[in-house]
Formats: structure tokens, C-alpha cells, sequence
């Protein structure tokens, strides 16, 4: 680009526009702009200019994404950007702040937060003398930012993406569950049934492969890698496989092991205080306290949860105690907790800052939204256009731009079809595919009595509107 010269302003006022995506002007549609010419010798160059492949190399080539990623159609964005905004405004209705930061970081900024998930990490080569790796979640990033700007109040929010090795996983996503557990009553757990300290992290780790693995999986693990004896196992099978309600709390209270161990005491009282929240806010028949629900994540120090999905819309939403069958193994879509050293990892002065967050597993309720978009519905509309710029004679090229230029600077949304002389069928039919509901049509009638006809897509009545009261009428038909 840098070695044409001859744009004029109004060329390159279009170009730099579409800058990301220059291939979208077409040849017919550059046609209508002045020095089209120019752009589009200077496209061809490039593709003249761009490295060439032979025929063995092209017949070699896998075209493909890499493992773990997937391209994104309109119809799927459509649905994405209707999720994000019901995300975004639940976030903003509780005062939350956006911010953003770097997708990767330095390699030293992550190593040492996420247990045996490190391995996930993905590493990038040396960078000028920076070791690099890409985010593995925002939390950690998060707690980098509070510290780098001394921040220990603020209530945000972060939309980005993150990376990690790890093998993707499918499920049939249908509805909602809430789990929710305390680190500090884990470990006072393992403490009571006789799990060293020195093991707790190793064992908490495998303890979260249970919405994934049967019990019995679990339990060989932990007697033939993590050495521990089946009497431990066992006793502790007894505890981290109990679910339910306040009666769960409450019977873990009155255990004469548990009430012995200050640690699980106080993050029983913990719980119970939440408890006590979440029947105020009206959702405690949403929630389950799931003592097997154990987070990888080396960073929490308090209350954790996930959001799971049910096996299907017939179950219920209040599990019974001890009906640890009923939360299917999908995988969770939302997860988080408690987070009060993290930042002080990051501060000189290993200042403490309180944190507690949630991430939201967005690419699984899109996957379900999606499934459930294409069931519902046999076209999805991928623009938001308004109304279509039309002609029923041809040699009204100019006259739908001067008219679609009025519509643009009114804030209506609007297209025209990019040929010069379109058939009035092909732009109707246009209107009925993308689910535009207005056509507004000009010809040489229209034009002689200072009126645009409008037409209504789906009944296909059709009124002359006189042209000063063109845009008070599309916004009346379209609000």
C-alpha cells in the first residue's frame, strides 16, 4: 500500500474505511466510486505480487483451523453479539467497569497460579529479550493490573479471549445449575481424614476430575499416584461425595470430625452466611453446595463455584441431598471464587487485596444457544438493516445513492444493491432472504411527483410517501 501515490481524498477516504478487509470491493461496486480505477489496480497488484505456491505445495496444503478453534459465519455472530449484550448489560446493571489487557504477558507474571493447568500455558519464542506466553484466563492478568496501578477498589468486567492446551470437550448444553464449595472446607476436610499437607493441592486437583470420571476412577488415582491409603480414601469418599442444600451445611456442622477443624468451621459459617444471601436475592433453589467441587486453580483461598449444565429441561432445579447423579458431566459454563493473595504476589510490599470474580465459559452457551437458535428458527437475520434503496427501471444508479445518503445521515439503516442496473425482482427477493422488511423504490414517476414508494416486504402493500416525510415513516414502521 505504502508505494501507491496517486489516491485521491476520496478514494482513500473509502479505503482506509475498509482497510481490514480490502477485498470486499468489488468490481461492480468500486465502478461507482471516482478513481476506481486506481484501487483496484492496486488490489490486483497485491495479488499479482503475493508469494506463489506450486501445485505440489497447494495439493499438500491442509486447509484447515488449528485444533481447538473454529471460524465464526454471520448467522453464529448474529447469535454472539445477542448473547454478549445480555452478559454486558447484566454487568453494567451491578456498576461493573470494563477494561481490557494484553493477550499475552510476560511468561513470570502466570508461572506459579494454576497448579498442574501450567502445562496449558501456551509459550511464545523470545521476544526481544522478553519471555512470553499467551493469557491462560484473565484473573491472573487482573491481578497484575491491580498491583501495577495500586488499585484495591473496583468492580469490573473483561470480555477477551484466552488459550489453552487443552483438548475441547462437547456436551449436550441444555440448562443451568449452580455449585458452590470453600477451599478452606476442603482442605480442613482432607485435614480430617488424614490427608498430609503437603498432598492437599496434588488431591484437590484429581477431587475436580469428578464431574468427569467415576468415583471409582477417582479413588485409584488417589491410592495409586497420590499414595494415599484406601482407609483416607474412603473416609474421605464419605465426604466429598455429599451435595445438596443448608441441610448439607448443617450436617457437616454437627460432624464430631469436622466441628473439630477451625479451618472448615469457618468457612461452614461462610457458607451459611451465603446461603442466607441467596434467599434474599431469591435464587437459593438454584444452588447446590457440592463438596467435590474442588477448582485446580492454586489461587483461591475461599469460596468457589461453577455453573453446570443439567441433563436435560425435565430436570429440576433444587437437587436433592445426596443426588449427585442428577448434575450431569458437561462441563460447567460459568466457574470462579475467592482470591485474597493473588494480587499480593504481584505488590512489592505484598499488599492484600481482597477478590472475588466469575468467568463466564462463553464459547459453550454459544454452542447451546446456537443449537437451540437453529431449532427455533429456519432463518436468523445476520444484518440489521432497515430498509433496501430500490429502482424498478434501470439508469437509477444515482438517484438510489442520493436517496440512501438522505437514509444514512437520518441514523436509518440502510443497503442498496451494488449493481448498476439490478432487476426489481432481484432486490425484492434480496429484501425477502435477508429479512430487510422496507423497500423504498425509486423510478421516473416516483421522481416526477416528488414521492418514494414504499413497500412492506411481508405484505407487500405498497404506499406512496411524499419524499420530506420518507424518514419519519421508516422510523414509525421500524421502531
Amino acid at each position: 500500500m505504502a508505494s501507491i501515490k496517486c489516491f485521491s481524498a476520496s478514494c482513500w477516504t473509502i479505503l482506509v474505511a475498509r482497510r481490514i478487509s480490502p477485498s470486499t470491493f468489488t468490481p461492480s461496486l468500486l465502478g461507482s466510486v471516482p478513481n476506481s480505477q486506481v484501487i483496484t489496480k492496486a488490489l490486483l497488484h497485491q495479488d499479482v505480487t503475493a508469494p506463489s505456491c506450486s501445485v505440489d505445495q497447494k495439493k499438500n496444503f491442509l486447509l484447515k483451523t488449528p485444533k481447538g478453534t473454529h471460524d465464526v459465519d454471520p448467522k453464529q455472530m448474529t447469535i454472539r453479539e445477542k448473547v454478549f449484550s445480555i452478559i454486558l448489560k447484566s454487568f453494567k446493571r451491578h456498576g461493573a467497569e470494563g477494561i481490557d489487557t494484553p493477550v499475552f504477558e510476560l511468561k513470570e507474571t502466570l508461572t506459579g497460579k494454576y497448579g498442574e493447568d501450567s502445562k496449558l500455558i501456551y509459550d511464545l519464542k523470545d521476544q526481544g529479550g522478553e519471555q512470553l506466553s499467551l493469557r491462560y484466563d484473565l484473573t491472573v492478568p487482573f491481578a497484575r493490573y491491580l498491583a501495577m496501578n495500586k488499585i484495591s477498589h473496583i468492580k469490573r468486567y473483561q470480555i477477551s479471549k484466552v488459550y489453552r492446551r487443552d483438548n475441547p470437550g462437547r456436551g449436550r448444553y441444555r440448562e443451568f445449575y449452580q455449585c458452590v464449595n470453600d477451599r478452606r472446607l476442603l482442605y480442613g476436610i482432607l485435614a480430617t481424614c488424614g490427608v498430609p499437607d503437603d498432598k492437599f493441592r496434588t488431591v484437590s486437583t484429581v477431587i475436580d476430575k469428578m464431574d468427569k470420571i467415576s468415583w471409582d476412577k477417582v479413588r485409584r488415582e488417589m491410592i495409586e499416584e497420590k499414595d494415599l491409603s484406601p482407609e483416607i480414601v474412603d473416609r474421605l469418599g464419605e465426604y466429598i461425595r455429599l451435595n445438596g442444600g443448608l441441610a448439607v451445611l448443617e450436617h457437616l456442622c454437627n460432624d464430631s470430625l469436622v466441628s473439630q477443624n477451625t479451618m472448615a468451621m469457618e468457612a461452614l459459617s461462610d457458607l451459611k452466611l451465603l446461603h442466607s444471601y441467596l434467599e434474599i436475592f431469591g435464587v437459593a433453589d438454584k444452588v447446590t453446595f457440592d463438596l467435590g467441587l474442588a477448582r485446580g486453580l492454586d489461587y483461591y483461598t475461599g469460596v468457589i463455584y461453577e455453573a453446570v449444565l443439567l441433563r436435560g429441561p425435565e430436570e429440576p432445579h433444587n437437587v436433592p441431598d445426596n443426588d449427585t447423579d442428577k448434575i450431569a458431566g458437561f462441563g460447567s459454563i460459568a466457574a470462579g471464587g475467592r482470591y485474597d493473595d493473588l494480587v499480593g504476589m504481584f505488590d512489592s510490599k505484598g499488599r492484600k487485596v481482597p477478590c472475588v470474580g466469575i468467568s463466564i465459559g462463553i464459547e459453550r452457551i454459544l454452542s447451546m444457544a446456537e443449537r437451540k437458535a437453529e431449532e427455533s428458527f429456519k432463518n436468523i437475520r445476520t444484518t440489521e438493516t432497515q430498509v433496501l434503496v430500490a429502482s424498478a427501471q434501470p439508469h437509477y444508479l444515482e438517484e438510489r445513492m442520493r436517496l440512501i445518503t438522505a437514509l444514512w445521515s437520518s441514523g436509518i439503516k440502510a443497503e442498496m444493491l451494488h449493481k448498476k442496473n439490478p432487476k426489481l425482482l432481484s432486490q425484492l427477493q434480496y429484501c425477502e432472504k435477508t429479512g430487510i422488511p422496507l423497500v423504498a423504490i425509486i423510478g421516473e414517476q416516483e421522481l416526477r411527483d416528488g414521492v418514494v414508494k414504499l413497500r412492506d416486504v411481508t405484505t407487500r402493500e405498497e404506499v406512496n410517501i411524499p419524499r420530506e416525510d420518507l424518514i419519519k415513516e421508516i422510523q414509525k414502521r421500524t421502531s
